[in-house]
């Protein structure tokens, strides 16, 4: 697998996946120079981390017949305030459509904690993990009217949460 990367110059990159010739960019943040228009470098690293989760919980979900369909990851990045400027902390948040006590839940948590952004991680950054679960017998998902926030969304109202980093 390849990755093209132009420097655009202005702090601003072009990437392209070979493979699929989807197209990237990526722009400096604004306290680091830049202009801030687009995912910075460490920012993809948070979107890999989180979408990586979400495609190897898929992927078990799948083959025991789990829909996660709403199944929401959101990744917060805390920069170090010291030198050099590095990524402290990657605060992940997990929204499961299904109940807490589902029979398959610490199957799907344990996908979850193995993909392997997770194992590529630096054991330096800290990596608190938060779930959060549907109540039973609320309804799975709900739609939004507007075109553009069109995916499935977990009515945040329905969830309950569990404490714990990594597996409750």
């Amino acid at each position: 697998m390849e990755i093209r990367i132009d420097y655009e110059g202005q702090l601003h990159c072009g990437a392209q996946h070979m493979p699929s010739l989807t197209m990237i960019e990526t722009d400096a943040p604004i306290d680091n120079n830049g202009r801030g228009e687009s995912y910075s470098p460490t920012d993809l690293i948070a979107t890999a981390l989180g979408t990586c989760m979400a495609t190897v919980m898929g992927i078990a979900g799948r083959n025991m017949g789990v829909e996660l369909i709403g199944m929401r990851v959101v990744v917060g990045k805390e920069m170090s305030e010291e030198l050099p400027r590095k990524i402290a902390k990657l605060l992940v948040e997990v929204y499961m459509p299904i109940p807490e006590y589902h029979p398959e839940r610490r199957i799907l948590q344990s996908a979850a904690l193995s993909c392997p952004v997770q194992y590529s991680i630096h054991p330096d950054i800290e990596v608190p993990i938060q779930w959060y679960w549907q109540e039973a017998g609320t309804p799975r998902v709900e739609q939004t009217s507007s075109p553009e926030n069109a995916m499935p969304v977990i009515n945040q109202s329905q969830i309950i949460r569990t404490s714990g980093d990594g597996i409750s």
